[in-house]
């Protein structure tokens, strides 16, 4: 794999000589009249059928897509209208998995935790409708999110493996499967979301091995990002640099890069898609507020190796805010590049020419 791959998300008029492509992790607010949709399609003998629900849920992929490319994101993904949880969306899509109920996890929120009752098995694509769709209403390039093989296994039951690293090597195979089936539609840019990985501090070696089966004949200018939200990271550096994936999109804005330290050294020698943006503070950071953050990531790689970000998906914050904090996001991203441009910044993180 290579890191040249992220110049083909560039856009031909954009403004700056330098480019820090601008992305979203994946989740959005869903609009209200959507969850309405939801609710009534749920309804025994309810007013709303199967067809209704999938023209509601383009309706709001088409909206939601669109909010992207307002805001001026480089890459864009349909906020994920089609998708309940991260968990439950993809269990319920691979043979071997059941659902028993909810289980409280936080609060007063509820996870319907599914448990694997029999051998994984793939059955029907579980993505690449998603995908067409939101490539059919953007001319810009469509990020495909997809739940990684070791939190589909480490938040599940396992009721049928030896154990959870057996489950996530066959889980690896499926999601590599679905992949396949995304590359062939158009996909350039796939991101693995994996936050149970710096949650359990043994088992990056067991996410390495089933990112190499995931990968596998994956041609080189796709771009494979893998998201690691909340968690020590010192635990799991530098180990994932051996990971074959192009970047890493990490969640720093919520600690204040108490953490940023951790990936000076080593050197960090992948891209970085950095958290630029609090997704847990329902407040729009000002434009210069972002371009500081910005900046925190170039104490770590070269502008040519940086992608911002909110610090992950945006679906509990107010829409109006999720909106702001892109728009703004791209603004200080434009002015950050400009100042590059213009020699006003001075860059800390290593360069080519000093390896």
């Amino acid at each position: 794999m290579t890191n040249e791959n992220r110049d083909q998300f560039k856009p031909e008029d954009h403004p700056n000589d330098h480019f820090i492509m601008t992305s979203v992790v994946g989740s959005y607010p869903k609009p209200k009249w959507l969850n309405r949709m939801n609710d009534l399609y749920e309804q025994d003998d309810g007013p709303v059928d199967e067809e209704d629900l999938q023209e509601a849920e383009d309706d709001a992929a088409r909206l939601i897509t669109n909010e992207h490319e307002r805001a001026g994101l480089d890459t864009v993904v349909d906020g994920e209208m089609r998708r309940n949880e991260m968990v439950e969306f993809f269990a319920d899509r691979i043979e071997g998995y059941e659902f028993n109920g909810p289980v409280k996890v936080w609060g007063h929120n509820t996870f319907d935790k599914p448990s694997v009752a029999s051998e994984v098995e793939y059955d029907e694509s579980w993505l690449v409708d998603e995908y067409k769709f939101t490539a059919s209403v953007t001319d810009r390039p469509v990020k495909v999110p997809i739940t990684g093989p070791y939190t589909l296994a480490s938040w599940s039951f396992n009721e049928a493996y030896e154990d959870e690293e057996a489950l996530a090597y066959d889980l690896a195979e499926l999601v590599n499967e679905e992949i396949e089936k995304l590359v062939d539609a158009g996909a350039r840019y796939i991101q693995i979301d994996e936050p149970a990985l710096a949650t359990t501090p043994d088992d990056h070696q067991i996410v390495g091995d089933c990112l190499e089966r995931i990968v596998a004949d994956i041609p080189e200018d796709v771009r494979i990002g893998l998201h690691v939200c909340y968690g020590d990271y010192f635990r799991i550096y530098p180990d994932i640099l051996e990971f074959p994936v192009d970047e890493f999109d990490l969640e720093l804005a919520n600690g204040d890069y108490e953490q940023l330290d951790v990936f000076k050294d080593p050197e960090f020698t992948k891209d970085l898609a950095l958290g630029v943006t609090d997704v847990h503070v329902a407040e729009v950071e000002s434009v210069e507020e972002i371009k500081e953050n910005i900046k925190k990531g170039l104490e770590v790689v070269p502008p040519e190796r940086l992608v911002v970000s909110p610090d992950c998906g945006v679906k509990l914050l107010p829409r109006e805010v999720a909106y702001g904090k892109m728009e703004n996001m791209v603004l200080a991203a434009r002015e950050v590049e400009a100042e590059l441009d213009a020699g006003e910044i001075e860059i800390d993180a290593p360069t080519p020419a000093d390896d």
